[in-house]
């Protein structure tokens, strides 16, 4: 800092000029325009694509296992495996996401992944001689979704910490992932089951995801864990001069942080999210055994999953990227609502096969929006050290909702009337049409 002294007709003016000081450092560059920042994006995508697309995909093995595998059971009682494994993604996400925090990433993500490909192949091995029972149920339902959660929410967490501009468009591309993978896994699956068989298609789709795994290993790159955001009432007058790790003993006891609820618009939040994922999902489940109740013998029901996960695609990088200019909740609340008001218009009032396809590709769109938008809109209420975890606490509260939502909607099928999927239609327009407009005004 330098200070010069000019005198003009008597009067001394002293000018500071703030410059060429050493100590003064340079402006940061934006890390948002970090190559490292934008290969973390594509890092985590891939995590995305190979874990929790394949719990979009489970349209698939709802429509196959109802099919050869357990005709005698109800719609309800298999859509509880898809169901089971989001919901414990989700129960697992605030210690998943707390680790993530505190460790600046995730050193145990080379085990979980080795889970999930040897899970894949495991079960593969299992169906030459079509052994399927309740343990590869429980084994699908439990196991990949507890070890799914480990690979998501660091992911996600790890592009909050990169970007704060444009979040949600970062979170909606890493999302973008898992709809890609939902498009193209029940392709894949229904080109390969036919020819090579069930088992070897599992294993094919294992390898998929392993090259998946460790494409995103080589190229994600992790922060240094920030500084945690001190409480109010943190300040002691005597602590050690330098703990090192303290900070991580710091974050490993808080590894269930629910203090974000008492914040009221991280909790309206998460009712208004609650309220609106128990229908969420509901299509995603049943809208090709709808298809092929209404119309046996058209062959396009088995393209309507990865025509709405495709759609949803286009839904989560798009959505993120205009929330960020209009607001997330702005843009987040009448994208919820129109999920259900399309629901009513094209899928209840449906005449021909056309109109179902146009129904999965419209609520593809607008149901990504929610599922993209909604942890950028956490993100921005919560300190940017604890968005793993208050992230993870959030979804909490919304395992319960994906672990009742789609097995009710089945109870209400009647597959023994053309019109039997009515009730579980109504059930998704009201849970998707009634959330209150201070869900969007209470944030």
């Amino acid at each position: 800092m330098k200070k010069d002294v000019e005198s003009t007709a008597g009067v001394t003016v002293v000018v500071t000029a703030i410059a060429d000081d050493p100590a003064d450092p340079p402006p940061p560059a934006s890390s948002e325009d970090n190559l490292r920042a934008w290969l973390t994006v594509l890092g985590s995508a891939l995590v995305y694509f190979a874990s929790f697309g394949f719990t979009n995909s489970f349209g698939f093995f709802q429509d196959y296992y109802q099919t050869h595998y357990l005709p005698d059971q109800s719609p309800s009682t298999i859509a509880f495996i898809g169901t089971l494994q989001i919901s414990l993604m989700y129960v697992v996400a605030p210690v998943a996401g707390a680790l993530s925090d505190a460790y600046a990433g995730s050193l145990w993500q080379p085990f979980v992944f080795q889970v999930c490909v040897l899970w894949l192949v495991r079960t593969g091995l299992s169906f030459p001689q079509h052994h399927f029972d309740q343990h590869s149920n429980v084994s699908q339902g439990v196991l990949f979704g507890l070890v799914v959660a480990f690979n998501t929410q660091p992911a996600l967490a790890v592009v909050g910490q990169h970007f704060k501009q444009r979040r949600a468009l970062a979170m909606g591309l890493v999302s973008g992932g898992s709809s890609i993978s939902g498009s193209g896994l029940p392709i894949m699956l229904s080109y390969l089951v036919p020819k090579i068989g069930f088992g070897w298609a599992l294993r094919a789709t294992a390898l998929l995801m392993g090259c998946c795994y460790v494409v995103a290993m080589a190229i994600s790159w992790t922060k240094e864990p920030p500084t945690p955001t001190k409480e109010p009432h943190t300040p002691t007058t005597e602590e050690a001069p330098e703990q090192p790790p303290a900070k991580a003993a710091l974050a490993a006891s808080s590894l269930l942080d629910f203090r974000g609820y008492k914040d009221p618009r991280y909790l309206v939040l998460a009712i208004g999210n609650f309220v609106a994922t128990l229908g969420v999902y509901v299509p995603n489940y049943y809208i090709g055994s709808y298809a092929l109740l209404r119309y046996p013998t058209a062959s396009v029901h088995s393209y309507l999953l990865p025509a709405l996960n495709g759609a949803s695609f286009f839904g989560r990088v798009l959505g993120g990227y205009f929330a960020d200019r209009t607001g997330r909740l702005n843009f987040l609340w009448p994208m919820t609502v129109l999920s259900g008001v399309l629901s009513l218009s094209l899928w209840l009032l449906e005449q021909n096969i056309g109109m179902i396809m146009a129904f999965a590709l419209l609520y593809g769109f607008t149901s990504g929006v929610f599922i993209s938008v909604t942890p950028a809109a956490v993100a921005q209420i919560v300190p940017d050290d604890k968005i793993g975890a208050r992230v993870g606490a959030f979804f909490t509260l919304t395992a319960f909702a994906t672990l009742m939502g789609s097995p009710i909607a089945g109870t209400l099928i009647d597959e023994s009337s053309p019109d039997g999927y009515r009730n579980i239609i109504l059930f998704t327009v009201g849970l998707l049409s009634l959330l209150p407009r201070r869900w969007a005004n209470g944030c």
